[in-house]
């Protein structure tokens, strides 16, 4: 319950089992790659965490690419994982910030929606507006269905209109919202606002190039920015030093190495 938005867990997937072909196909392209052992833990963020009492319901959101994965799809209710978290640095908001910008790119969107439920929550005032994207509308990670209707309204994922948030759809291909990257959706979304920018701050998650391009904008434009990056993370203490992260040294060009899991893995762009 004590989750920061950002943070995440390790599971422990050794002993889960491969799904029965006949109950869940692997697809042929995993095939391989499941026959192998699984012998480290994996991180996960949260996309929901809710405390009842002496339990927490924590609502997780991954895609199948691999073994471990694979393996996830056989879990069900009452069956029983090890499980290590919180571990490492979640999203910080400063005191003064007015709006927040929850920027989500693929897969990327689980610590933003964790993120508009603890602000949401917290009632603290602050306007918080959603923009998600992906290369078809098919490939945004959400259940609720995306209709004209509600993308006119500006509440279109309904992952975040529950907590009463504007989001921005924006997909490569024009499927859905925007037509084009989310980037230029945000870059867009900038020039039309009449907020002030030092009033703002971009939470920022999906692929690296996505969040180069979110932290380029930031930078032009004096925003303070935050992204959440994605390691390999074997250990998730910062023992085994397995997920490095180069980081520029401000005011300088020198760069620095920092551990996803220990110094991020949400660090300040």
């Amino acid at each position: 319950a004590n989750f920061q938005p950002g943070q995440f867990a390790q599971f422990d997937l050794s002993k889960t089992a491969l799904p029965s072909p006949d109950a869940v196909p692997v697809p042929e392209e995993l095939r391989d790659a499941c026959s192998r052992k699984i012998l480290l833990r994996r991180p996960f963020s949260f996309a929901e965490v809710t405390p009842d009492g002496d339990k927490t319901f924590a609502e997780l959101l991954y895609c199948v690419v691999g073994p471990a994965t694979v393996r996830m799809t056989t879990l069900s209710a009452g069956d029983r994982i090890d499980v290590i978290g919180p571990l490492g640095r979640g999203y910080r908001i400063p005191e003064g910030k007015k709006t927040v910008l929850l920027l989500g790119g693929g897969m990327g969107t689980p610590p933003l929606q964790h993120l508009a439920q603890s602000l949401t929550a917290r009632d603290t005032g602050i306007n918080v507006v959603s923009l998600s994207g992906a290369k078809t509308a098919e490939a945004l990670p959400f259940e609720g269905r995306l209709d004209e209707i509600s993308q006119t309204l500006g509440f279109s994922v309904p992952e975040f209109a529950k907590y009463g948030i504007e989001s921005l759809i924006a997909t490569d291909d024009g499927s859905a919202g925007y037509h084009g990257l989310v980037t230029d959706c945000l870059a867009e979304w900038l020039e039309k606002t009449d907020l002030a920018f030092d009033n703002i701050i971009i939470c920022a998650c999906g692929p690296e190039p996505m969040l180069a391009g979110v932290a380029q904008i930031a930078a032009e434009k004096n925003i303070d920015c935050q992204v959440c990056m994605e390691r390999r993370m074997a250990c998730g203490i910062g023992l085994c030093q397995s997920c490095a992260v180069e980081c520029k040294v401000a005011g300088s060009n020198e760069t620095i190495y920092k551990m996803c899991c220990q110094d991020g893995p949400v660090f300040d762009a």
